[in-house]
């Protein structure tokens, strides 16, 4: 049975619940045709994150890495392109939960500038669209812990030759949390709209090993 390992980042900074690790709780076991979701919590710590879903891919040795954390003032599920080897969480006054804050350092020094994502992404966008769920492919997955994360374990796949396919999703706060007074008018997802979006997802990249050509409009740049 193939595996696929399912991550979400745990709650940080201004988020009491992170739709991922809600999300990613929900979806743990079930089976896609027949590969089978194994999930894990990741901390939300620069770094440590990375050597955990390193020992994680080590561990189930999957077929597909499919990370998520929480992008909020997005409407949409979006799935990342490209992770930049570069840190700043200074431009958004956050900290880890480690109490880390990061300017200007690279992810690893001896890495290149970026790395695209190697899922399908239009063809994982247009099978969400298709369901209903609101969906869009993304240039920028900011310079905090997910592009850290996803810069980091594309590395790790790279430097050791894994045939293992990774890449991002960014999740809309959940509801609960665009209530919060600081959030009001954000939009909003519930867990069970995002985790049919994500296992939705998942489905689209086991049925494509290369992505499909055709475009996939967007209505805003992001």
């Amino acid at each position: 049975m193939a595996k696929i390992l399912l991550t979400g980042f745990e709650a940080y900074g201004h988020t009491p619940h992170n739709p991922a690790e809600s999300v990613a709780r929900s979806l743990d076991g079930n089976l896609v045709g027949e590969s089978e979701i194994i999930t894990r919590i990741v901390p939300n710590n620069f770094f440590e994150c990375i050597e955990f879903v390193q020992d994680s891919i080590t561990e189930i040795e999957p077929e597909v890495v499919v990370m998520m954390g929480e992008y909020g003032g997005r409407a949409t599920i979006t799935v990342e392109r490209i992770a930049q080897n570069l840190n700043d969480s200074t431009r958004y006054g956050l900290k880890d939960n480690m109490g880390c804050s990061l300017q200007d350092q690279m992810t690893a020094p001896d890495g290149p500038a970026a790395y695209y994502s190697t899922l399908p992404l239009r063809a994982m966008v247009k099978a969400m669209r298709e369901s209903g769920i609101p969906a869009d492919i993304s240039d920028t997955p900011g310079t905090f812990c997910c592009n850290h994360l996803m810069y980091g374990v594309l590395h790790h796949i790279h430097s050791n030759n894994l045939p293992t396919r990774a890449g991002w999703i960014h999740l809309p706060h959940l509801p609960q949390v665009a209530a919060l007074p600081e959030n009001l008018g954000s939009p909003s997802m519930s867990v069970e709209t995002s985790s049919l979006g994500v296992e939705i997802a998942i489905r689209s990249v086991l049925e494509n090993s290369q992505d499909i050509n055709e475009p996939i409009s967007s209505r805003l740049q992001i």
